[in-house]
């Protein structure tokens, strides 16, 4: 009985110490297997708005998942991303690369025919190659739903939309503000500024405190810091944030905002990174467009807060007709206009026709819905737009 104690003892003895040496193992394996991903950002980190966004998205994937090792460099521009990839590659072994700038494209898919074993994965461009696919965290419905709001409270009937460079992506989401806005005020025109920047919080601020001298009392924006909402603020107007919540810096006039998370897009595409359904040579194809039903974008103020509680009763008492819903007050239409879009299969879009642009030239017929490749490639302006817009087309 003892000798039979004795090796029951023994045998799991054995046993424990094999799970020891097999749980040991697949931790060295796990710590040798690391995934390293490296990420380009065209601005500053605390900028407060885009790069911060995507860094943010890059901290919680590496809060997710313990086999995941991440390093950035940030204020890269389009110049200075080969050497940075050269870097990333031959000094930090990186198995996954991120470039997060339209203007990272071209250098990105050079980069890529030079280093065929890595992975490449570029924001906001079209280009791809067996080992470069893209990504988009679109914000243009929330745009839209932000225009709806604007549209609703704007006391002088001209808003105004500070923009950074004049490409379809911030093309796109003036038109959406703008489609917004004339849903709930056909008499409210959109007045535009172009900084060619992407961050500029002095011309952000200069182009702002302009406008308002031509009497625009609500501002959306494509820039990369809070200027906007800081000097919209200091003249009594409201704003909408940009990329990332920017409630604290302007509590009073904050409207709401427009935010992308990255983390919901970078956490599918290393996922996949990792397990080997993406590699090296299936790229080609690989295109992320992710809206609100991704939960890629947000409408929001600040995290838990969709719309500044100060503006809600002003929005709740203004009402407009609409063809499905019927009478409606502009708070309770974007709640639902929001569900439309957040839905699993959505059922309403801003770019359904008809449409036309301020040239007079039908866009989209009755009933049709823009597809991504048209929006995508954006250069029209819609009819309340004023201001110049560079490469118009021509009627």
């Amino acid at each position: 009985m003892l000798e039979k104690k004795w090796h029951s003892t023994i045998s799991l003895l054995v046993i424990v110490s094999l799970l020891v040496i097999g749980f040991s193992g697949a931790i060295m394996a796990q710590e040798r297997d690391k995934l390293k991903a490296g990420f380009i950002y065209v601005g500053p980190v605390e900028d407060y708005g885009y790069s911060k966004a995507h860094d943010v998205g890059r901290e919680h994937v590496e809060e997710v998942f313990p086999w995941l090792e991440t390093f950035y460099v940030e204020n890269v521009a389009p110049s200075d991303v080969e050497s940075t990839i050269d870097q990333f590659v031959n000094n930090r072994d990186a198995d996954v690369i991120f470039t997060t700038s339209y203007g990272h494209m071209n250098p990105t898919i050079s980069a890529a025919e030079k280093y065929e074993d890595t992975i490449f994965f570029h924001c906001s461009g079209y280009k791809r190659r067996k080992n470069v696919g893209t990504y988009f965290s679109g914000l243009y419905q929330t745009y839209y739903l932000s225009g709806l709001m604007a549209g609703a409270l704007t006391e002088t009937d001209k808003l105004g939309y500070v923009g950074a460079f004049p490409t379809p992506e911030v093309k796109r989401h003036i038109n959406a503000f703008a489609v917004g806005i004339h849903e709930v005020n056909p008499d409210a025109t959109l007045h535009v500024r172009w900084l060619n920047a992407w961050v500029d919080p002095s011309g952000a601020k200069e182009a702002t405190q302009a406008l308002v001298e031509e009497d625009v009392d609500g501002f959306a924006y494509t820039e990369d810091s809070p200027a906007v909402l800081q000097t919209a603020e200091e003249n009594g107007a409201f704003s909408f944030a940009h990329y990332n919540p920017m409630y604290r810096f302007a509590e009073e006039g904050a409207l709401s905002g427009q935010v992308s998370k990255w983390g919901a897009i970078y956490q599918d595409i290393l996922y996949k990174v990792y397990y080997g359904v993406y590699t090296n040579e299936n790229l080609n194809d690989v295109d992320y467009w992710w809206l609100l039903k991704e939960d890629a974008a947000a409408l929001q103020a600040k995290p838990g807060m969709k719309i500044n509680p100060k503006y809600e009763d002003a929005l709740k008492s203004v009402t407009v007709q609409d063809t499905h819903f019927g009478e409606i007050n502009v708070y309770d239409l974007v709640m639902k206009r929001l569900e439309q879009m957040n839905a699993d299969r959505v059922t309403f879009d801003p770019f359904i026709g008809p449409m036309e642009d301020r040239q007079g030239i039908q866009r989209l017929k009755d009933g049709e819905w823009a597809t991504h490749d048209e929006l995508w490639q954006i250069q029209w302006a819609y009819p309340n737009i004023k201001g110049p817009w560079p490469d118009e087309p021509e009627a």
